[in-house]
């Protein structure tokens, strides 16, 4: 298989199930041309699933000595997922901008509800149910718009180079509205938020983790066309928490997009991003 590469994964420093090293080492083993580590970065409160700031000099010195160690096997590159949390905590910040890294996803996880909670909707169909019950009174045009709008906040700010799991609140909001994303309101703030990405030329990717489990990619396939018209560069990263499953759905997503009339990924090369075309 052509175009193995990935830059989205998450290892035992976040919500990751291994050391990076067996991410790395299953990369070698499977042919990949180039991978990149993305931890969830440090919120300003703790979570379960993101780094804490006091281990970023580990995570990088890590990353470092494994490079160096692999470097006639691999090209290897170092981010992060960062969250837009608010225009204080987001992928623009200081703290973000000075760190050595080769790249930088931003992705929209947390909503804030009217009484100032914040409210993880990156969660099962179910709990997002139980949420939008409990948090923003069963109105589930607001919440998606919400994660749209601050989406666009994210893009419009910047500081990342590739815009993660673009539309992945679409899956829970279906499961609520199954005809969703056909609705006027749902295609415009879409629209809307496509034309800002390719006016900054943000990348954008194709998200394969849920493939295999739920049927989907994110942004979802019926977005593709949309992304073509505007050609934003995108790339294929499969999000993965085990290493095992770094390949997950990327040839499916490979025949996806040019089932869709797109024939090439953005791939890092000695450290400059290129269009590569899909094999």
């Amino acid at each position: 298989m052509n175009n193995l590469t990935n830059y989205h994964s998450h290892t035992s420093y976040c919500d990751g199930h291994a050391p990076m090293g067996e991410f790395i080492e299953e990369a070698i083993q499977q042919g990949f041309t180039s991978y990149g580590i993305s931890s969830h970065a440090p919120l300003p409160f703790p979570t379960r699933w993101t780094m804490e700031k006091t281990d970023m000099s580990a995570y990088l010195a890590d990353f470092a000595a494994l490079k160096s160690k692999h470097q006639q096997q691999i090209e290897m590159y170092v981010g992060l997922e960062i969250d837009y949390l608010d225009k204080e905590s987001n992928p623009a910040s200081d703290y973000f901008q000075q760190l050595p890294l080769d790249y930088r996803i931003g992705s929209v996880h947390l909503l804030t509800d009217e009484a100032g909670e914040v409210v993880d909707v990156d969660c099962s169909a179910d709990k997002f149910k139980e949420k939008l019950a409990n948090h923003f009174n069963d109105d589930l045009k607001s919440v998606v718009l919400a994660y749209y709008n601050k989406t666009m906040l994210m893009v419009e700010q910047g500081g990342f180079d590739i815009l993660g799991h673009m539309d992945k609140i679409a899956f829970n909001a279906s499961a609520c509205q199954p005809n969703v994303m056909e609705q006027a309101w749902y295609k415009k703030v879409v629209s809307d938020l496509l034309d800002l990405v390719a006016q900054k030329g943000t990348m954008v990717e194709i998200n394969s983790k849920a493939y295999h489990k739920l049927g989907v990619f994110y942004p979802n396939e019926k977005k593709f066309t949309l992304l073509k018209e505007r050609n934003i560069p995108l790339l294929v990263n499969s999000d993965s928490h085990y290493p095992m499953l770094i390949n997950d759905g990327r040839e499916e997503a490979l025949q996806a997009l040019k089932g869709s009339g797109i024939n090439s990924v953005m791939e890092l090369h000695k450290g400059c991003w290129e269009e590569v075309g899909i094999g």
